[in-house]
């Protein structure tokens, strides 16, 4: 009956605590104390100006999760302004954020990272109430130190997987660029100009950099100078190939150099960059399957070559 009451009062402490947390967001969100922002100050003086098109917005301003932004949007929106000054690297996150192709912006990401680790602390809390309703912990604090790391986790797990998602794409992208390299070449030596042939290049290629010629390829067509364009292209890739040929294709526009025997010697590098990549990933492959040989196939293969030897030994002992 004791261990009962004590956690029954654990409980209860837990749930005042929350109670007491939701009370305090509440009395922070009430309109008297909160103050207006610049844009809620500006608001009456434009309610009269005509709204721009939505055609003219390239960047949607809309969190990707729409349900929590409709029921905690300016709580959300609050702890993600507060994340990114805790975390920083803005510039990284807008970097990589370029490198993913994902049209997502920096306080889109930010918000991510809120429901993530609202998720972790969901976990956590959970696991808490278990270990405390199943009697394997007494100690609430520990449980709580817990609930944060596993809130902790969420908020940097969203950045982990944003860059694995840049390693990947930019794995593809060294994946495809020698052939891309080769046709370009062989288009240019055929006759077109550089910008047919990255049209040619993005309408007949399929993947990752087949679609970056193509945007590429429309701010050339919208106004852009070829070499900006080309530029641009280097910074959304991310790999050294890429500006490389980047590098050739401008110096060959600005000075009128041939251009064909360059790329395919870029592209023969590039795979003999990737062959030698192999090669070193197959050594480490080799070196870590001697850990189970050595230490679990070895061991039981000379156990059952020495078993038999020691039950004729134990026989023979009287």
């Amino acid at each position: 009956m004791t261990a009962l009451a004590t956690h029954l009062r654990l409980f209860g402490a837990l749930l005042g605590l929350l109670a007491g947390v939701g009370l305090a967001l509440v009395a922070r969100g009430v309109p008297l104390r909160r103050a207006p922002s610049f844009d809620e100050r500006l608001a009456p003086y434009l309610r009269d100006a005509m709204p721009p098109s939505r055609l003219l917005d390239t960047v949607s301003t809309r969190s990707p999760f729409p349900a929590v932004q409709r029921l905690a949007g300016p709580l959300v929106t609050d702890l993600a302004e507060r994340v990114g000054r805790l975390l920083g690297g803005t510039t990284s996150v807008r970097r990589r954020l370029r490198r993913s192709g994902s049209d997502r912006t920096v306080e889109q990401f930010r918000i991510e990272q809120v429901v993530w680790g609202g998720i972790g602390l969901l976990a956590g809390a959970v696991v808490s109430l278990f270990v405390l309703a199943s009697g394997l912990g007494h100690q609430v604090l520990p449980l709580l130190v817990l609930t944060g790391l596993a809130a902790a986790c969420g908020v940097l797990g969203r950045d982990q997987a944003l860059t694995q998602q840049v390693r990947r794409r930019e794995t593809r992208i060294v994946e495809e660029f020698p052939a891309v390299a080769e046709l370009f070449a062989l288009a240019v030596a055929a006759g077109e100009s550089p910008v047919a042939a990255l049209e040619r290049l993005s309408r007949t290629g399929q993947g990752i950099l087949p679609v970056e010629l193509g945007r590429t390829v429309s701010s050339v067509r919208a106004g852009a100078p070829i070499t900006h364009a080309l530029q641009d292209l280097a910074d959304r890739a991310g790999v050294a190939a890429v500006s490389r040929f980047v590098d050739g294709v401008v110096i060959a526009i600005e000075r009128g150099t041939p251009l064909a025997d360059v790329l395919r010697d870029q592209a023969v590098d590039v795979r003999a960059a990737r062959q030698r990549a192999l090669i070193e990933t197959a050594g480490r492959r080799e070196i870590g399957m001697m850990v189970p040989v050595v230490f679990l196939i070895l061991p039981l293969t000379v156990l059952f070559a020495l078993f038999p030897g020691f039950i004729g030994l134990s026989l023979f002992v009287p």
